[in-house]
């Protein structure tokens, strides 16, 4: 008497969860390494947004805090792991010619 099961479904069951954990465990790492690499990477004038979403410029490094001018004359200490990117300069704005039309 059969089982009725077809073994390639019985091997999908169990394969998928498991590839779905190995893609996880990669990917998390690959993240981890990359936040290491931006965090080896920081020097002072570097424009940085936090994890929290807080912008400044970085004033002081140290080993695990990061001192940050979020305006002129405020600064700020951070743990070094809540740096989550650095950000472009931002240049001075210019104001729109309001005579143009396009």
């Amino acid at each position: 008497m059969s089982n009725g099961g077809s073994p390639v479904a019985s091997l999908l069951i169990f394969a998928l969860p498991v590839l779905l954990i190995v893609f996880m465990v990669f990917s998390q790492r690959r993240r981890q390494r990359d936040a290491q690499t931006l965090q080896a990477g920081l020097a002072v004038g570097d424009e940085v947004c936090t994890t929290s979403g807080l912008f400044g410029t970085v004033q002081s490094l140290d080993d695990a805090v990061v001192t940050l001018e979020i305006s002129p004359g405020v600064t700020v200490r951070f743990d070094r792991r809540a740096i989550g990117t650095k950000t472009a300069p931002s240049g001075p704005v210019e104001p729109a010619n309001p005579g143009t039309t396009e």
